[in-house]
């Protein structure tokens, strides 16, 4: 499993100004099927993606999002091995 972590580079205007075309990108990594779960940091600086997959593949599509091609966000790739889960929740350690 990775961790995503997206931080704001530039204002929050700009991520709003880029934010269609990022969500397209979101639902293209679920439609994949190598997004988990997402969501916006809070305070808003940036978000959070738990993605599944191999680490080339995940810093090709973090390298295409738009607001990397824009210069909005850098990414943090963290890769983790889950050794313990909440009952509901073994599925994540495969």
């Amino acid at each position: 499993m990775f961790i995503l972590s997206l931080t704001y580079t530039a204002p929050t205007e700009a991520a709003d100004a880029h934010m269609e075309a990022h969500m397209a990108w979101v639902k293209s990594g679920y439609d994949q099927g190598l997004f988990i779960a997402s969501g916006r940091k809070i305070p808003r600086t940036g978000g959070v993606i738990l993605a599944r997959g191999e680490r080339a593949a995940l810093e090709a599509l973090c390298a295409a999002d738009p607001f990397t091609t824009h210069g909005i966000c850098e990414y943090e790739i963290t890769e983790m091995a889950l050794t313990t889960t909440a009952p509901g929740f073994e599925n994540l350690k495969a």
